[in-house]
């Protein structure tokens, strides 16, 4: 029998399928639309999202014959409201939305943010469900009026193919739960005064299984009463996919979000009050996600002509390390940033730029400037890992990846899966079903790993006093943001 696991990406979404022997056997791919129908909004249109989730189903379900169950993993944070019915109130706002970052900027300097850190692990951001039901209360509140769940990627998908409205306690972990006690915590909405949200919190559950419905199975190609398995949400199942199950195992994605992550016993509520924490099976994942990760890349690759990544990777080699003195502090995200700091109005910069500087420097400039906040991140988590598995759109450049073994002095291991959101889903699948013991052992019997990518020491000690200088000219240009913000609003 096979087994399908779905990872609903921001921009793609992907359905696999997986043999008897754990073997990928077949993958199908959509791409999604980000609409942005005004300055800092993020959306996605629910139903589409479901479809496209439907047409990959159907298309590996076709090829791969009987299922033995599905498992779904899919973006995280942001808003999917549905009414009484389970049907979509307005299209999704999503975890890079950035309408509330007035918001969280006055919640940061009452010191809120802090406050609530320590009961929750996670720092404020504009993308998460406190922040935007706070905008949608003064500017929608109707569509609050006509909503009686909040829902993420994963819970929406969920419930589509079971009819049961469910948070996923890796979903739920951010911004309403209480670590410790792993439940949603009253104080916490008070102190946002968010008490009246409350009712639209589902249920928490923990990696839940519930039937496909008739319905849902007619659309997916699938037999009815096959079970579905909702895993923690795709940063969590990535790292799970990537082989990083136990404490001190660390994970890189490259991706949408640059997030740096490592699994640990305890949230660790009293540290530096930022990044966020993700309740798993039997421990945390202390995860940094940035809001500009390769889609700088992407933006490099515009301003230089180039056709793409690729292209980009060849011209950086082509530099030096240390790009000429030129920094690029790839802060781009009309949100700010929130990993491995929070502050809603930061801007990226290009810093040092002379007429010494050709398109091989600011191509290297880039990939410098991203792994500078990959080492940063990793720094955040306290954590001292003998190694970096990464994964995501970005691997594929051996460039960046000998960059980040560089400047990290980690060796740098990518696992051999093409989709390793959606192998996390299949280890968690296997545990939730009880085809495997628990996803440590899963993981130890089904990730495969290529070879490492070896730091070069001198070089590691070269990039060791190149960070220093990153930090402290972030550090100068910070205090240029909130005249930035000024100048924006009165453009």
């Amino acid at each position: 029998m096979a087994i399908i696991c779905v990872d609903a990406g921001t921009t793609v979404i992907k359905a696999v399928g997986y043999d008897a022997s754990g073997a990928e056997s077949a993958v199908a791919r959509r791409e999604t639309t980000v609409s942005r129908p005004a300055p800092g909004h993020a959306e996605q249109d629910m139903d589409a999202v479901w479809d496209a989730v439907a047409d990959t189903v159907r298309e590996v379900a076709a090829r791969v014959g009987e299922v033995e169950f599905v498992a779904v993993t899919a973006q995280g944070d942001g808003c999917w409201l549905v009414d009484e019915h389970g049907e979509p109130t307005g299209p999704a706002i999503l975890w890079n939305d950035a309408r509330a970052a007035a918001t969280v900027d006055a919640w940061t300097r009452a010191g809120l943010a802090t406050a609530a850190f320590r009961l929750n692990g996670s720092s404020a951001a504009s993308g998460l469900p406190h922040a935007i039901l706070t905008w949608l209360r003064a500017h929608d509140p109707g569509r609050l009026d006509r909503s009686s769940a909040l829902l993420t990627c994963g819970g929406w998908i969920y419930a589509r193919m079971t009819g049961e409205v469910v948070a996923e306690e890796s979903d739920a972990s951010a911004p309403f739960m209480d670590l410790r006690a792993r439940a949603y915590s009253p104080a916490l909405a008070a102190m946002f005064g968010l008490e009246w949200a409350e009712r639209l919190l589902p249920p928490i559950r923990s990696c839940p299984v519930a039937e496909l419905t008739p319905a849902a199975a007619t659309t997916l190609g699938l037999a009815a009463g096959t079970p579905v398995v909702m895993a923690p949400y795709d940063i969590a199942a990535t790292a799970l996919g990537a082989g990083a199950v136990t404490a001190g195992q660390a994970c890189g994605i490259l991706g949408t979000t640059l997030c740096t992550e490592v699994i640990v016993e305890t949230p660790g509520l009293d540290g530096e009050p930022t990044g966020i924490t993700i309740a798993l099976p039997g421990g945390y994942l202390r995860a940094f996600p940035t809001f500009a990760g390769t889609e700088v890349v992407q933006w490099t690759c515009r301003l230089l002509g180039l056709a793409g990544p690729a292209e980009l990777g060849e011209l950086a080699v082509l530099s030096p390390p240390g790009a000429g003195g030129l920094t690029l502090l790839p802060y781009l995200s009309p949100a700010g940033e929130r990993a491995p700091f929070s502050d809603p109005l930061a801007r990226g910069s290009l810093l040092g730029m002379s007429f010494e500087h050709g398109r091989e420097h600011v191509a290297r400039a880039a990939l410098e400037g991203l792994t500078m906040v990959i080492r940063d991140c990793l720094a955040a988590t306290g954590a001292a890992p003998t190694e970096l598995r990464v994964c995501g759109g970005g691997a594929a450049s051996a460039p960046w990846l000998s960059l980040i073994a560089d400047v990290t002095g980690l060796p740098v291991r990518r696992p051999a899966d093409a989709e390793v959101g959606a192998r996390g889903a299949y280890l968690v699948g296997l545990a939730a079903t009880g085809a495997a013991t628990s996803v440590p052992a899963a993981a130890a019997q089904h990730v495969r790993l290529r070879d490492a990518v070896e730091p070069d020491p001198a070089r590691h000690a070269f990039y060791a006093r190149l960070f220093d200088d990153f930090l402290t000219l972030r550090g100068t240009s910070a205090g240029t943001w909130p005249l930035l913000a000024g100048m924006r609003d009165r453009t």
